[in-house]
């Protein structure tokens, strides 16, 4: 799916999931049916927990906590838009420099 560039909260190194990442990459082709299933389970935590630190995050720092209004504001929005772009590209340069160090060390 996501293939490891939205790591945050792994157990597993970068360096250790199959090139290609899990969805679906060349060397997935040699795990066994029950070593698939653990790592797409795998995958399916991480992608969740990073769904849902993201949220509370962006939702304890942009949006008000009085609820005037059902729809949100203009303020709410920008912050909640710039919010996820800065999580996700903080998430993309910290996966891509341990993917770089664990290419170094092997």
């Amino acid at each position: 799916m996501f293939g490891g560039v939205f790591g945050g909260g792994s157990q597993k190194p970068v360096g250790q999931m199959a090139p290609g990442g899990m969805g679906g990459g060349m060397g997935q082709a040699q795990m066994d049916p029950n070593a698939q299933l653990a790592a797409a389970e795998q995958e399916m935590e991480m992608v969740t927990d990073m769904f849902a630190r993201l949220g509370d995050l962006c939702y304890r720092k942009c949006l008000i906590q009085r609820y005037s209004d059902e729809e949100l504001t203009k303020a709410e929005s920008v912050c909640t838009d710039r919010c996820v772009a800065k999580y996700f590209q903080v998430n993309r340069e910290v996966s891509e420099k341990l993917a770089k160090l664990s290419q170094t060390n092997q």
